[in-house]
């Protein structure tokens, strides 16, 4: 089958600083993002990567140092990102709401040498300061970030919020840190190679265990082309609502890197609320959209959405966890009822990967299906702790090699060794740890996690096809489906669901959804329990956190 993508790509040699400063010399007038009120040109955007480039020169940052980010999606995150490319430097994004000990084990495993957060997340900081080696840590503001007017209203609505920093405090201000940048008369960037090390991106990867996925200049800027290629609707000034978070893969990789390597325009949201960001789609008029399915599902709950005109958008992009096949049936009814002339693409990815490996075509969509390997981008299908290929159709491992495969874990080479493995084609290949399988026509369809599969009378039950089921559902709004420990089974099915608004959540309700289940599920495989709850738990980037679930039972 023709998609009208090309099979191959030539990719960029360099930095990733250099593939967006040269976008900043060619969009020089163009708007790089927009942040609260405030928009900002890529000319003025350069500007402000060389001034930072300068300070982190000034502290002694040089070619190799590793450079922790931990802030939310903001004008300083971008500029840091950046600039610490600029300079050589790896940069290691971390969650700004991780806990103490999580900050700790970021900065140590990282080895970094400066850590640049914001001024809630201080003491934090500090607590984990007491037992790892932290040269500077760079304290910042969202008012930093804002327009005069705006960091009045800031100041007094939410400033008060924050507790103030010790006096004296062990830490550099960032408007003092930037003011270091002017004693470095002249700037050179650093002329780093395609393939060095640039982004420290954290996953569970493939074993479920916290690690450093480490990154280069080349995985970043082949996706950033790849995105470009498999959406040649995109044009120069196009509006991305980037709320996925820049510590994530598809946040940094999708919604900052490839828009701003292309021209593009950010607009930053730097805490997601559905409200808030129902406004922005809709006041903006945003060309993209990417997110998770929950975020996807709690926009079709808003209210503000009733009357929306989305007409302006060229692309809806979902990844990052499973989206249902009815939940994307009830997401394109939407689109189309209010405007817009695209449906919902669902994508698939990995951080071994920096995010998306495989996107639906834009105008051809198989039920079920994550779509087609991006250009230069390989998927198989092999027998599960094996590099066996599987025929056609059949469930196996999913593995995928390509340009934006990582360099490997950071510290971790046992683990890297299992995950990148040589097969006999001569090419690295990722064993994600992923089951599915693959069509006659190259098509890519997902199942789930192969350690998800629930066990239960030695029967292999699969929570996402039960979940689709009870998605589907009118009373449905979400569902979530774990295995638990069970003495004669070995494990039983429970479902958590999240009934929508009006359907009450009783016996009659159960009923009504076992006697649903029954007619599409087998036997062995339905739902021994039903619990409903109000909301179920979310991990960083809003996928549902099962793992939660399973914990929370498990403790009972």
């Amino acid at each position: 089958m023709d998609f009208s993508v090309s099979p191959s790509l030539t990719y960029v040699d360099g930095t990733l600083w250099q593939a967006v400063r040269s976008a900043a010399e060619r969009f020089s007038r163009l708007i790089a993002y927009d942040f609260m009120g405030k928009s900002t040109s890529y000319r003025q955007f350069a500007r402000d990567v060389e001034q930072c480039a300068k300070a982190l020169i000034s502290l002694g940052v040089r070619p190799g140092d590793r450079v922790t980010v931990c802030l939310p999606n903001c004008p300083q995150a971008v500029v840091l990102f950046y600039a610490v490319n600029a300079v050589g430097g790896v940069a290691n994004m971390v969650h700004p709401l991780s806990g103490e000990k999580e900050i700790e084990f970021f900065l140590r495993e990282s080895e970094s040498k400066i850590a640049v957060t914001l001024n809630q997340f201080y003491g934090k900081f500090e607590e984990a300061r007491k037992n790892v080696s932290l040269d500077t840590l760079i304290i910042t503001s969202i008012k930093d970030a804002l327009s005069f007017p705006m960091k009045i209203g800031y100041a007094l609505t939410e400033q008060s919020k924050i507790p103030p920093l010790p006096n004296p405090a062990p830490v550099l201000l960032w408007k003092d840190f930037l003011k270091r940048g002017d004693s470095v008369e002249s700037f050179k960037e650093h002329q780093g190679k395609t393939d060095d090390p640039a982004v420290i991106l954290y996953s569970g990867g493939t074993t479920g265990t916290t690690k450093g996925v480490l990154l280069s200049n080349g995985n970043f800027n082949a996706l950033a082309q790849q995105v470009l290629a498999t959406n040649p609707m995109f044009r120069p000034g196009d509006t991305m609502l980037a709320v996925m978070p820049v510590f994530h893969g598809f946040g940094l990789g999708i919604s900052i890197h490839s828009m701003l390597f292309n021209g593009g325009r950010c607009l930053l949201v730097p805490r997601f609320t559905v409200k808030s960001y129902a406004g922005l789609l809709m006041k903006k008029r945003c060309n993209f959209i990417a997110g998770v399915p929950s975020l996807y599902e709690a926009l079709l709950r808003e209210d503000s959405m009733k009357r929306a005109d989305l007409s302006s958008l060229k692309g809806v992009f979902s990844g990052g966890d499973t989206l249902s096949v009815e939940l994307k049936k009830r997401l394109d009814r939407f689109l189309a009822d209010h405007r817009a002339t695209v449906t919902v693409r669902e994508g698939y990815g990995t951080t071994e990967c920096v995010t998306a490996s495989c996107l639906t075509p834009e105008n051809y969509y198989k039920e079920g299906s994550i779509g087609i390997p991006f250009p230069d981008t390989y998927y198989k299908i092999v027998r599960p702790e094996s590099q066996e290929e599987v025929p056609v159709g059949e469930l196996g491992e999913i593995c995928l090699c390509g340009p934006t495969v990582m360099l490997g874990y950071l510290n971790r080479p046992e683990e890297t060794a299992a995950v990148l493995q040589r097969h006999g084609d001569g090419n690295l290949w990722v064993h994600t740890g992923d089951l599915g399988k693959m069509d006659e026509d190259g098509f890519v369809y997902f199942c789930q996690r192969i350690k998800r599969v629930i066990v239960s009378n030695g029967y292999n039950i699969y929570p996402s096809r039960i979940e689709n089921v009870l998605d589907g559902m009118d009373e449905v709004q979400i569902s979530c489906v774990i295995g638990v420990p069970d003495p004669i089974r070995g494990q039983r099915v429970k479902a958590f669901v999240v009934l929508k608004e009006g359907i009450p959540a009783d016996e009659t309700t159960e009923k009504i959804l076992m006697e649903h289940c029954g007619k599409y599920i087998a036997k062995y495989a339905l739902p021994k329990q039903i619990e409903f709850r109000p909301d179920l738990p979310k991990t960083a980037v809003g996928k549902v956190a099962y793992r939660l679930l399973e914990e929370e039972h498990n403790r009972e």
